[in-house]
């Protein structure tokens, strides 16, 4: 199935007509997801997801991934990821980091590059704090919906 301008165009009216924040379609190896106010980007599905709804699933650590304390996780707001890709912090291989955990952040800004289709996608900030938890590695494959980091 092949998503053309005219039936993107058509899906962002229904978001509107009825009042939706978002549009999900999936089929066979291709997804969609469109958002209210967001980029459009066609996308492989790595991994079938029944209930869009559902919360993410929680991302096992690796001995890499600094250990994070058990105690309540008061005022923390999740980043996720809008669409299936593969998560880069960085503009390029030999850039800084966009953000770094301890990073002060605002509504917006920059946090890091999701690459679907080849396509690399800047993923900006919906809040303003500190960056807490960084959840995934460079290079790693996330779903949509995936908490990519942490803001307190």
């Amino acid at each position: 199935m092949e998503f053309s301008i005219e039936y993107i165009e058509k899906l962002a009216k229904v978001i509107n007509k009825h009042e939706l924040e978002e549009i999900t379609l999936e089929d066979n190896d291709k997804a969609i997801v469109i958002k209210k106010g967001s980029t459009v980007v066609a996308a492989p599905v790595v991994q079938k997801v029944e209930a869009q709804a559902a919360a993410p699933a929680p991302i096992a650590a690796s001995e890499e991934t600094p250990a994070v304390s058990e105690a309540p996780k008061k005022n923390r707001t999740p980043i996720t990821s809008p669409m299936v890709g593969c998560f880069y912090p960085a503009p390029s291989p030999t850039s800084a980091p966009f953000v770094k955990v301890g990073d002060k952040i605002s509504t917006g800004q920059v946090v890091c590059i999701i690459e679907a289709m080849k396509l690399m996608n800047e993923i900006e900030s919906e809040v303003s704090g500190t960056i807490a938890e960084i959840c995934v590695e460079e290079g790693q494959s996330v779903e949509y919906g995936q908490v990519l980091m942490y803001v307190e």
